[in-house]
């Protein structure tokens, strides 16, 4: 049940799904410039990164 709500969140907001991983760090801020400029790289990212 956290797996999938952790996938939810990753595609609705995937730089607060990073935050809540792995905190403040280089992945987050790599995450929320891929969200801002690419929001489907951010999505893949971010799912690369709660998963790993």
């Amino acid at each position: 049940m956290k797996k999938l709500l952790n996938i939810i969140i990753c595609i609705l907001l995937p730089p607060l799904a990073v935050f809540l991983k792995n905190g403040v760090g280089k992945d987050l801020f790599l995450n929320i410039v891929l969200s801002i400029f690419f929001f489907v790289p951010g999505v893949i990212h971010a799912l690369w990164a709660t998963t790993k």
